[in-house]
């Protein structure tokens, strides 16, 4: 697959996969470009380093030392977006920080490797990363709060890895899919928002 309509797709899939969850998007995207298969490569410029195998293994120790940090020191994977404080959620801010920061590096290193401008994909990845968190947090932060057992808890979080790999898997095979899943997480955010609105709408209503 060809031309700038699949590379833009492929660029905004795998982002809005890292906005899930970064690391097995990018490990498997690191993977496909070093045995430059299925379209996906990062080239040999500024963004080779995506497919190197010191970069995956960074991705590797970074992703043990998240999953360490979440069940031996306790500490909540996502930021509440209904008004939790980064400050009191420190790996949550730093995997919030490491999805965009990922997801703008797939986006940028896809468009680069195809010879067109990189730096669109900076802000697009950006955009996309964020409108999957904006459009999965409040989710998984109900689904959290309703679970007693702390262990099906922390599960979420296996599952929201699978979640960002298979994503990312498919938009790899069929690079258009990237659209499907932006435009499915943007009807997501719009939901999740309009609930919000009607929650609060009717808490008004019984105040009064």
């Amino acid at each position: 697959m060809n031309g700038i309509f699949f590379y833009i797709g492929l660029g905004a899939g795998l982002a809005a996969a890292c906005g899930l969850r970064p690391f097995l998007p990018v490990l498997l995207a690191g993977a496909l470009g070093s045995a430059s298969v299925l379209g996906v490569a990062f080239g040999h410029g500024s963004f080779h380093f995506l497919q190197a195998g010191w970069w995956l293994l960074v991705v590797v120790v970074v992703l043990v030392i998240a999953y360490g940090l979440q069940l031996l020191g306790r500490l909540a994977p996502i930021i509440d977006p209904s008004g939790g404080s980064a400050r009191s959620e420190p790996l949550a801010a730093s995997l919030t920080g490491l999805g965009l920061g990922a997801g703008a590096l797939m986006f940028a290193g896809t468009l680069a490797a195809h010879g067109d401008a990189w730096w669109p994909g900076l802000l697009g990845g950006l955009l996309a990363a964020a409108l999957a968190q904006r459009a999965s947090w409040p989710v998984i932060v109900r689904a959290r709060s309703r679970l007693a057992d702390r262990a099906a808890r922390e599960a979420l979080t296996v599952y929201l890895d699978a979640a960002a790999l298979v994503l990312a898997a498919l938009v790899a095979l069929l690079h258009p899919l990237g659209y499907v899943l932006v435009a499915l997480l943007v009807w997501f955010a719009w939901r999740g928002r309009a609930r919000a609105d009607e929650k609060y709408a009717g808490l008004r209503i019984l105040r009064r």
